[in-house]
């Protein structure tokens, strides 16, 4: 028959908690502060989310209160996270165990704090500017015909302009992901690059990065996957 002591259970039961605290204790995190000068946001949840084993995992999440939020995340490991306003992804953060500022107004959408988050929107920066003269073509067009230009000519004009935007965004982006092949970034803005396409498959583009990517990563879980679905969707398609 088993007998119990009390006090020893007190005992046994305190070194438990003791431990336990210490186990967390262990566990060593870091704060992600972020500012917002959007009024919408207030009140809103955010949440971090990284993409693990085939999924978006939620890290931590936070609510939007008098414009500031923050989040605790493993100060250990170096990932390209996602900031989400709901389910709607707004912007990459990188944690890297720096006490990095995510910071959103109505001129810009940033992170700082650094050197890893400093060249990503330092890339963000390059590529939104192609963006908006790609975006600006539609009114240029308008403009061109209120001013009586040929339409043949309009269109030939607008095409090789959009043509040499479009080179220039592919040489952005693929130079970007070469040079940062063994780091966060280089999978992470692989990720975010053909996360518009309808389903995987290999444009010119990434079979040039995947034919020069380097071992570790051609192993990111995400990258590995995506040519993988891709080549099968490819033996599909031939079938």
């Amino acid at each position: 028959m088993f007998s119990f002591n009390i006090n020893r259970i007190k005992v046994v039961a305190l070194s438990l908690m003791a431990m336990a605290v210490a186990l967390v204790a262990c566990k060593r995190t870091v704060v992600v502060k972020g500012t917002t000068t959007l009024s919408e946001l207030e009140g809103r949840m955010l949440s971090l989310r990284v993409y693990d084993d085939g999924e978006l995992t939620s890290i931590d999440s936070s609510r939007v209160v008098h414009g500031q939020f923050q989040f605790t995340v493993p100060e250990d490991s170096v990932v390209m996270a996602s900031l989400f306003i709901g389910d709607e992804s707004v912007m990459p953060v990188v944690l890297d165990g720096q006490p990095v500022e995510i910071i959103i107004s109505e001129a810009d959408r940033k992170v700082t704090g650094s050197a890893l988050n400093d060249s990503l929107y330092a890339f963000i920066k390059g590529k939104r500017a192609i963006d908006e003269q790609l975006a600006a073509l539609p009114h240029k067009e308008s403009q061109m015909i209120m001013d009586g230009m040929d339409h043949d000519a309009i269109i030939a004009q607008l095409n090789s302009e959009a043509a040499v935007l479009g080179a220039q965004n592919d040489a952005l982006v693929t130079a970007f992901i070469k040079r940062h092949m063994d780091d966060v970034l280089g999978p992470g803005v692989f990720m975010i690059a053909t996360s518009s396409f309808p389903y995987p498959y290999m444009t010119p583009q990434v079979e040039e990065i995947i034919t020069f990517a380097s071992e570790s990563f051609k192993s990111n879980a995400y990258v590995r996957d995506f040519v993988r679905i891709a080549r099968e969707n490819e033996e599909k398609m031939h079938e």
